[in-house]
């Protein structure tokens, strides 16, 4: 989708194109053709002093939903239309949001779908009339890259399972990258074997495909900086492994490497906008299936950093390969380490669906990436990370054991499962090796009604990250 700028109305010429128009005072949403022939989209706002930052996002998707709906291929708005004083944001700020909002609107995955005569509806161009400052332009255009990728990683993450393997994950990785200052590394099972990554080996035993561990470089600043580290969960497709699961919650599963495409593209976003900050990308892929040769209830596996993990159950197998792709996040000095990974159905009974759940022992890291959520619009909630739950997830035949004891309580226990591989051992002193932020984004693995997005993947947390990125 293009964004183009007019000084006037009248200089927008094609008769085609809707002008979409938010009315104060008014609650319903018409069209109204003018004597010109021309659409006007009236979209009520019943009292502009509840406009919220929330709110002026979903407002922002619904002029190109309804546009959309009404198969205009052009909109034209003005930007006057989207500044509420009360909400004090930057002219760039708002460009920023609008573009995000607006390239997140404009999706919807039709790769597997015949197409209708007329051609998907999809919005080609959005035309900003009114004087627009630099620092506007600025905004849009940033904005409308970071958009662009959320919905990269959103198709991506919808791709079937039997077209997203850890080998093609990895060629995806590279192919996106292309162009950009993002070095890709692709270890393959003998690379993995010779890292001594049980936790990626063992999870992947009863596939076929072999894993990958995918790695992305970009040094946007002097190699001195300390990096950012994301790492991103790639289970390409979960079964759950020989506890298999249940129909109704295998189907999707082709998601499960969303915390994976999500990493790969705050990092070419980064790359792309020409952010001054040095960011690695670690995503161990792999494919959990059931078969002859699959790990078991009751394996103990040795994982890169020594620990022992006893399987418990084969369906948590994630927190098993982040525990391999932390340890090796440690060769990089990291100043921040953040995972992302869809982990748990557990987040999702704690948070809802509107807020991916995070877990940090850092308060001051807390309230970042809670600030941080609110201005990209990935928000997110903490829940708590204490010592005592860590009496959990102690094994009986291993050093820990992927799930807890009870029925309760499962996205803090993985989180405290992988809080144990970023932890110094004993010889090393207590505390933890690196800062760490953990990001469940089970709840947000798919868009929701009434965000005025497609169905399938949501695309969080890459406006997130990249936020991150510039401000940390």
């Amino acid at each position: 989708m293009e964004i183009t700028f007019a000084e006037k109305e009248s200089s927008v010429k094609d008769t085609r194109a809707v002008l979409a128009a938010l009315i104060p005072g008014k609650k319903e949403t018409e069209v109204v053709r003018l004597a010109s022939g021309r659409r006007v989209i009236e979209i009520g706002i019943e009292d502009p002093k509840n406009m919220t930052r929330r709110k002026l996002v979903l407002l922002a998707r619904k002029v190109i939903h309804l546009a959309r709906s009404h198969k205009a291929a052009r909109v034209a708005v003005n930007l006057s239309d989207f500044a509420f004083a009360h909400l004090h944001m930057s002219e760039e700020d708002l460009g920023w949001l609008l573009a995000t909002s607006w390239e997140m609107a404009n999706f919807e995955f039709v790769k597997y779908k015949t197409a209708p005569e007329e051609g998907w509806p999809f919005i080609d161009e959005v035309v900003i009339v009114g004087k627009i400052s630099a620092e506007a332009k600025k905004g849009f255009a940033a904005g409308g890259v970071v958009g662009e990728e959320v919905n990269k990683c959103r198709a991506l993450a919808n791709t079937p399972g039997g077209e997203m393997t850890p080998q093609i994950l990895g060629e995806e990785a590279r192919k996106v990258a292309r162009g950009t200052k993002v070095k890709v590394t692709i270890l393959g099972k003998k690379e993995i074997e010779k890292l001594k990554m049980g936790g990626v080996l063992g999870v992947s035993k009863g596939s076929a495909e072999e894993p990958r561990f995918i790695i992305l470089e970009y040094w946007g600043s002097t190699k001195k900086e300390k990096p950012i580290v994301l790492v991103g969960k790639g289970v390409t497709f979960d079964t759950g492994g020989l506890n298999l699961k249940p129909s109704q919650h295998i189907y999707e599963m082709h998601m499960d490497m969303s915390g994976g495409a999500a990493v790969i593209h705050a990092i070419v976003a980064a790359a792309r906008l020409g952010i001054k900050k040095n960011v690695v990308g670690l995503v161990p892929a792999v494919e959990n299936m059931p078969s002859g040769s699959s790990y078991h209830p009751g394996d103990v596996l040795v994982s890169m950093s020594g620990k022992t993990i006893e399987v418990l159950d084969t369906d948590a197998e994630g927190r098993i390969i982040l525990a391999d792709a932390l340890t090796y996040a440690k060769k990089y000095n990291p100043k921040l380490v953040v995972d992302v990974a869809t982990l748990t159905g557990a987040a999702m009974v704690a948070v809802g669906q509107r807020a991916s759940a995070i877990f940090t022992s850092d308060e001051k890291l807390e309230q970042l990436f809670r600030e941080l959520g609110e201005e990209s619009g990935d928000y997110v909630w903490p829940l708590p990370l204490w010592e005592e739950f860590e009496e959990e997830i102690k094994g009986t035949f291993g050093d820990v054991a992927n799930v807890g004891k009870t029925r309760y309580g499962g996205a803090i226990t993985a989180a405290v499962f992988l809080h144990q591989f970023i932890k110094k051992d004993s010889a090393a002193g207590s505390g933890q090796l690196f800062p760490w932020v953990h990001i469940d984004i089970a709840p947000r693995m798919t868009a929701v009604e009434g965000e005025h997005l497609a169905k399938g993947a949501a695309g969080a947390p890459v406006r997130l990250l990249v936020k991150l990125i510039e401000k940390f």
